[in-house]
Protein backbone atom coordinates (compact mmCIF):
# COMPACT_ATOMS: atom_id res chain seq x y z
CA UNK A 1 0.00 0.00 0.00
CA UNK A 2 1.33 3.23 -0.67
CA UNK A 3 0.35 6.38 1.34
CA UNK A 4 0.55 10.18 1.15
CA UNK A 5 0.14 12.73 3.86
CA UNK A 6 0.03 16.56 2.82
CA UNK A 7 2.62 15.20 0.25
CA UNK A 8 4.05 19.02 -1.18
CA UNK A 9 7.20 19.33 -3.24
CA UNK A 10 7.57 23.45 -4.02
CA UNK A 11 10.07 24.91 -6.59
CA UNK A 12 10.87 28.10 -5.10
CA UNK A 13 7.80 29.54 -5.03
CA UNK A 14 5.45 27.26 -7.42
CA UNK A 15 4.44 24.40 -5.51
CA UNK A 16 4.23 21.05 -8.29
CA UNK A 17 2.11 19.15 -5.73
CA UNK A 18 0.62 20.95 -2.69
CA UNK A 19 -0.09 18.96 0.26
CA UNK A 20 -2.05 15.91 -1.21
CA UNK A 21 -3.42 12.99 0.82
CA UNK A 22 -3.93 9.75 -1.00
CA UNK A 23 -3.78 5.59 -0.28
CA UNK A 24 -3.15 3.27 -3.54
CA UNK A 25 -4.34 0.05 -1.86
CA UNK A 26 -3.78 -3.37 -2.85
CA UNK A 27 -5.62 -5.91 -4.97
CA UNK A 28 -6.58 -2.81 -7.46
CA UNK A 29 -5.35 -1.47 -10.67
CA UNK A 30 -5.44 2.08 -9.58
CA UNK A 31 -4.82 4.73 -12.49
CA UNK A 32 -2.71 7.86 -11.51
CA UNK A 33 -4.25 10.96 -14.52
CA UNK A 34 -2.90 14.59 -14.97
CA UNK A 35 -2.71 16.98 -17.57
CA UNK A 36 0.84 17.49 -18.25
CA UNK A 37 2.78 19.62 -15.33
CA UNK A 38 0.20 18.32 -12.82
CA UNK A 39 2.89 16.84 -10.54
CA UNK A 40 2.30 13.27 -11.51
CA UNK A 41 6.31 12.54 -12.15
CA UNK A 42 6.89 14.10 -9.60
CA UNK A 43 4.78 12.36 -6.99
CA UNK A 44 6.04 9.49 -8.22
CA UNK A 45 9.78 10.29 -7.74
CA UNK A 46 8.83 11.37 -4.40
CA UNK A 47 7.16 7.86 -3.54
CA UNK A 48 10.52 6.02 -4.38
CA UNK A 49 12.67 8.35 -3.14
CA UNK A 50 13.87 9.83 -5.56
CA UNK A 51 12.76 13.55 -4.65
CA UNK A 52 12.21 14.52 -1.26
CA UNK A 53 8.87 16.21 -0.09
CA UNK A 54 9.46 19.86 0.95
CA UNK A 55 7.26 18.65 3.74
CA UNK A 56 4.39 16.28 4.31
CA UNK A 57 4.90 12.69 4.34
CA UNK A 58 5.04 9.12 1.85
CA UNK A 59 5.46 5.96 2.78
CA UNK A 60 5.14 2.06 1.14
CA UNK A 61 4.02 -0.73 3.09
CA UNK A 62 4.26 1.37 6.23
CA UNK A 63 7.67 2.91 6.04
CA UNK A 64 9.35 5.51 3.33
CA UNK A 65 10.79 3.30 0.36
CA UNK A 66 14.12 4.73 1.07
CA UNK A 67 14.74 2.42 4.40
CA UNK A 68 13.86 -0.59 2.14
CA UNK A 69 16.56 -3.02 2.31
CA UNK A 70 15.99 -4.73 -0.67
CA UNK A 71 14.08 -2.05 -2.89
CA UNK A 72 13.41 -4.02 -5.81
CA UNK A 73 11.45 -7.09 -3.63
CA UNK A 74 9.27 -4.69 -2.30
CA UNK A 75 8.65 -1.63 -5.09
CA UNK A 76 8.91 -2.81 -9.04
CA UNK A 77 8.85 0.75 -10.67
CA UNK A 78 9.04 1.62 -14.48
CA UNK A 79 9.45 5.26 -14.31
CA UNK A 80 11.91 5.84 -17.40
CA UNK A 81 12.65 3.41 -20.06
CA UNK A 82 15.89 4.86 -21.58
CA UNK A 83 17.25 4.00 -17.90
CA UNK A 84 19.58 1.88 -19.29
CA UNK A 85 23.25 1.81 -20.62
CA UNK A 86 22.83 1.43 -23.93
CA UNK A 87 25.85 -0.64 -24.31
CA UNK A 88 24.29 -3.55 -22.33
CA UNK A 89 21.93 -6.45 -22.99
CA UNK A 90 19.42 -7.21 -21.80
CA UNK A 91 20.44 -10.27 -19.58
CA UNK A 92 23.27 -7.99 -18.38
CA UNK A 93 21.17 -5.38 -17.10
CA UNK A 94 19.03 -7.29 -15.31
CA UNK A 95 21.72 -9.66 -13.83
CA UNK A 96 23.40 -6.65 -12.51
CA UNK A 97 20.15 -5.23 -10.84
CA UNK A 98 19.07 -8.84 -9.56
CA UNK A 99 22.69 -9.13 -8.02
CA UNK A 100 22.10 -5.82 -6.17
CA UNK A 101 18.92 -7.17 -4.50
CA UNK A 102 20.29 -10.64 -3.81
CA UNK A 103 17.93 -11.95 -6.71
CA UNK A 104 18.84 -15.27 -8.22
CA UNK A 105 19.60 -15.75 -12.02
CA UNK A 106 16.78 -18.08 -12.74
CA UNK A 107 14.77 -15.41 -11.54
CA UNK A 108 16.09 -13.04 -14.23
CA UNK A 109 15.81 -15.52 -17.11
CA UNK A 110 12.31 -16.36 -16.02
CA UNK A 111 11.46 -12.55 -16.04
CA UNK A 112 13.13 -12.33 -19.47
CA UNK A 113 11.09 -15.14 -20.96
CA UNK A 114 7.59 -13.45 -19.02
CA UNK A 115 8.02 -10.13 -20.96
CA UNK A 116 8.75 -11.88 -24.19
CA UNK A 117 12.66 -10.69 -24.68
CA UNK A 118 14.25 -13.96 -23.68
CA UNK A 119 14.99 -14.20 -27.64
CA UNK A 120 16.94 -11.26 -27.39
CA UNK A 121 18.83 -11.46 -24.32
CA UNK A 122 21.86 -11.23 -25.35
CA UNK A 123 21.31 -8.08 -27.72
CA UNK A 124 22.78 -4.66 -26.47
CA UNK A 125 19.60 -2.43 -25.44
CA UNK A 126 20.84 0.49 -27.89
CA UNK A 127 19.83 -1.18 -30.73
CA UNK A 128 15.93 -2.06 -29.08
CA UNK A 129 13.25 0.17 -30.23
CA UNK A 130 11.40 1.73 -27.84
CA UNK A 131 8.73 -0.85 -27.24
CA UNK A 132 11.22 -3.59 -26.31
CA UNK A 133 13.26 -0.90 -24.08
CA UNK A 134 9.81 -0.77 -22.26
CA UNK A 135 9.45 -4.63 -22.27
CA UNK A 136 13.37 -4.75 -20.32
CA UNK A 137 11.58 -1.51 -18.45
CA UNK A 138 8.68 -3.47 -16.78
CA UNK A 139 10.34 -6.43 -16.41
CA UNK A 140 13.10 -4.92 -14.31
CA UNK A 141 9.91 -3.71 -12.74
CA UNK A 142 8.76 -7.17 -11.97
CA UNK A 143 12.29 -8.93 -11.43
CA UNK A 144 12.11 -9.06 -7.34
CA UNK A 145 8.61 -10.54 -7.26
CA UNK A 146 7.42 -6.70 -5.39
CA UNK A 147 4.20 -6.93 -3.98
CA UNK A 148 4.21 -3.05 -5.15
CA UNK A 149 4.27 -1.77 -8.73
CA UNK A 150 4.37 1.46 -9.88
CA UNK A 151 4.09 1.77 -14.08
CA UNK A 152 4.97 5.81 -15.92
CA UNK A 153 3.36 5.22 -19.21
CA UNK A 154 3.75 1.35 -19.57
CA UNK A 155 2.57 1.52 -22.96
CA UNK A 156 3.93 3.76 -24.50
CA UNK A 157 6.00 2.53 -27.93
CA UNK A 158 4.01 -1.02 -27.81
CA UNK A 159 2.03 -2.24 -30.45
CA UNK A 160 -1.86 -2.98 -30.30
CA UNK A 161 -0.24 -7.34 -28.70
CA UNK A 162 2.13 -5.48 -26.26
CA UNK A 163 -0.62 -2.85 -25.06
CA UNK A 164 -3.00 -5.45 -24.58
CA UNK A 165 -0.44 -7.49 -22.82
CA UNK A 166 0.22 -4.99 -19.98
CA UNK A 167 -3.29 -4.23 -19.32
CA UNK A 168 -3.73 -7.96 -18.60
CA UNK A 169 -0.60 -7.90 -17.00
CA UNK A 170 -1.63 -5.11 -14.94
CA UNK A 171 -4.92 -6.96 -13.85
CA UNK A 172 -3.26 -10.30 -12.92
CA UNK A 173 -0.64 -8.16 -10.33
CA UNK A 174 -4.05 -7.28 -9.41
CA UNK A 175 -5.40 -10.06 -8.97
CA UNK A 176 -2.85 -10.84 -7.35
CA UNK A 177 -3.34 -8.70 -4.56
CA UNK A 178 -0.62 -6.52 -4.87
CA UNK A 179 -0.76 -2.44 -5.18
CA UNK A 180 -0.54 -1.56 -8.76
CA UNK A 181 -0.28 2.35 -9.76
CA UNK A 182 -0.41 3.14 -13.58
CA UNK A 183 0.31 6.63 -15.20
CA UNK A 184 -0.77 7.25 -18.37
CA UNK A 185 -2.43 9.65 -20.79
CA UNK A 186 -4.12 7.04 -23.20
CA UNK A 187 -7.74 7.60 -21.59
CA UNK A 188 -9.21 5.07 -23.18
CA UNK A 189 -6.47 2.34 -22.34
CA UNK A 190 -6.77 3.15 -18.86
CA UNK A 191 -10.95 3.15 -18.65
CA UNK A 192 -10.20 -0.58 -19.91
CA UNK A 193 -7.26 -1.31 -17.17
CA UNK A 194 -8.47 0.63 -14.21
CA UNK A 195 -10.38 0.31 -10.65
CA UNK A 196 -9.79 3.33 -9.34
CA UNK A 197 -8.73 6.76 -10.62
CA UNK A 198 -6.62 9.40 -8.57
CA UNK A 199 -6.63 12.64 -10.67
CA UNK A 200 -4.34 15.31 -9.80
CA UNK A 201 -4.00 18.92 -11.61
CA UNK A 202 -1.76 22.00 -10.63
CA UNK A 203 -0.37 19.73 -7.79
CA UNK A 204 -3.76 19.01 -6.39
CA UNK A 205 -6.08 16.04 -6.09
CA UNK A 206 -9.18 16.91 -8.74
CA UNK A 207 -10.86 13.34 -7.92
CA UNK A 208 -9.88 9.94 -6.14
CA UNK A 209 -12.63 7.71 -6.23
CA UNK A 210 -13.83 4.03 -8.28
CA UNK A 211 -13.60 4.36 -11.98
CA UNK A 212 -18.03 3.61 -11.90
CA UNK A 213 -18.09 6.73 -9.61
CA UNK A 214 -16.00 8.74 -11.12
CA UNK A 215 -17.64 8.12 -14.18
CA UNK A 216 -21.07 8.13 -12.87
CA UNK A 217 -19.97 11.94 -11.32
CA UNK A 218 -17.91 13.58 -13.99
CA UNK A 219 -19.07 11.50 -17.32
CA UNK A 220 -23.28 12.06 -17.85
CA UNK A 221 -25.17 10.18 -20.18
CA UNK A 222 -27.53 11.75 -22.74
CA UNK A 223 -29.20 10.78 -25.79
CA UNK A 224 -28.57 11.98 -29.28
CA UNK A 225 -31.36 12.98 -32.02
CA UNK A 226 -31.00 13.46 -35.40
CA UNK A 227 -34.78 14.26 -37.07
CA UNK A 228 -36.14 16.25 -40.24
CA UNK A 229 -38.79 17.77 -38.02
CA UNK A 230 -35.73 19.09 -34.96
CA UNK A 231 -38.57 22.18 -34.46
CA UNK A 232 -41.71 20.04 -33.46
CA UNK A 233 -38.98 17.94 -31.67
CA UNK A 234 -37.63 20.48 -29.74
CA UNK A 235 -41.11 21.96 -28.57
CA UNK A 236 -42.80 18.27 -27.73
CA UNK A 237 -39.80 17.57 -25.68
CA UNK A 238 -40.05 20.95 -23.64
CA UNK A 239 -43.90 20.05 -22.78
CA UNK A 240 -42.50 16.80 -21.09
CA UNK A 241 -40.00 18.71 -19.39
CA UNK A 242 -37.00 17.86 -21.71
CA UNK A 243 -34.72 20.55 -23.01
CA UNK A 244 -33.28 18.97 -26.67
CA UNK A 245 -29.87 21.74 -27.04
CA UNK A 246 -29.06 21.40 -30.57
CA UNK A 247 -25.51 20.45 -31.40
CA UNK A 248 -24.63 20.72 -34.91
CA UNK A 249 -27.26 18.63 -37.32
CA UNK A 250 -28.60 17.05 -33.84
CA UNK A 251 -30.31 17.65 -30.66
CA UNK A 252 -28.65 16.35 -27.64
CA UNK A 253 -31.07 15.75 -24.59
CA UNK A 254 -29.48 15.42 -21.29
CA UNK A 255 -30.68 13.21 -18.02
CA UNK A 256 -32.84 10.69 -19.89
CA UNK A 257 -32.89 7.96 -21.71
CA UNK A 258 -33.33 7.27 -25.12
CA UNK A 259 -36.87 4.96 -24.92
CA UNK A 260 -38.22 7.86 -22.95
CA UNK A 261 -37.25 10.38 -25.71
CA UNK A 262 -38.91 7.87 -28.38
CA UNK A 263 -42.12 7.67 -26.23
CA UNK A 264 -42.68 11.34 -26.73
CA UNK A 265 -41.77 11.92 -30.24
CA UNK A 266 -44.08 9.19 -31.07
CA UNK A 267 -46.68 10.59 -29.20
CA UNK A 268 -46.23 13.70 -31.03
CA UNK A 269 -45.74 12.27 -34.50
CA UNK A 270 -42.48 13.43 -34.91
CA UNK A 271 -40.25 11.40 -37.46
CA UNK A 272 -36.53 10.20 -36.29
CA UNK A 273 -33.81 9.51 -38.04
CA UNK A 274 -31.42 8.25 -35.68
CA UNK A 275 -32.07 7.95 -31.89
CA UNK A 276 -29.19 6.62 -29.29
CA UNK A 277 -27.73 7.28 -25.79
CA UNK A 278 -24.59 8.15 -25.53
CA UNK A 279 -21.99 7.25 -22.06
CA UNK A 280 -19.54 9.87 -22.33
CA UNK A 281 -15.69 9.02 -22.57
CA UNK A 282 -13.27 8.77 -19.47
CA UNK A 283 -11.51 11.25 -22.18
CA UNK A 284 -14.28 13.61 -22.07
CA UNK A 285 -14.78 13.56 -18.07
CA UNK A 286 -11.44 14.10 -17.83
CA UNK A 287 -10.78 16.70 -20.10
CA UNK A 288 -13.47 18.50 -18.49
CA UNK A 289 -12.57 17.78 -14.40
CA UNK A 290 -9.12 19.47 -15.70
CA UNK A 291 -9.88 21.92 -17.93
CA UNK A 292 -8.83 24.23 -15.69
CA UNK A 293 -6.10 22.75 -14.49
CA UNK A 294 -3.98 22.61 -17.83
CA UNK A 295 -0.72 24.29 -17.64
CA UNK A 296 -0.15 24.95 -21.96
CA UNK A 297 -3.08 25.65 -24.43
CA UNK A 298 -2.71 25.18 -27.99
CA UNK A 299 -5.21 26.57 -30.11
CA UNK A 300 -6.19 25.98 -33.61
CA UNK A 301 -6.52 28.34 -36.35
CA UNK A 302 -9.94 27.65 -37.39
CA UNK A 303 -9.94 30.05 -40.42
CA UNK A 304 -7.36 27.80 -42.06
CA UNK A 305 -8.55 25.21 -44.36
CA UNK A 306 -8.50 21.27 -44.04
CA UNK A 307 -6.01 19.50 -45.69
CA UNK A 308 -7.13 17.51 -48.97
CA UNK A 309 -5.93 15.44 -51.39
CA UNK A 310 -7.25 17.39 -54.65
CA UNK A 311 -4.27 17.98 -56.80
CA UNK A 312 -1.83 15.56 -55.12
CA UNK A 313 -1.48 13.25 -58.03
Amino acid sequence: MISAHELTKRYGDKAAVDGIDFTVRPGKVTGFLGPNGAGKSTTMRMILGLDRPTSGSVTVNGHPYAESAAPLREVGALLEAHAVHPGRSALGHLRWLAASNGISHARVRQILDHVGLEGVAATRAGKFSLGMRQRLGIAAALLGDPPVVILDEPVNGLDSEGIRWVRRLCRQLADEGRTVFVSSHLMAEMSLMADHLIVIGQGTILADASMTDFMTDHAPSYVRLRTPEPADARRALARAGLNAAPVGDELRIDNVNASSVGDVLYDAGVRVHELSGVQSSLEEAFMTLTADAVEYHAHLDRSAAEPTLEGAF
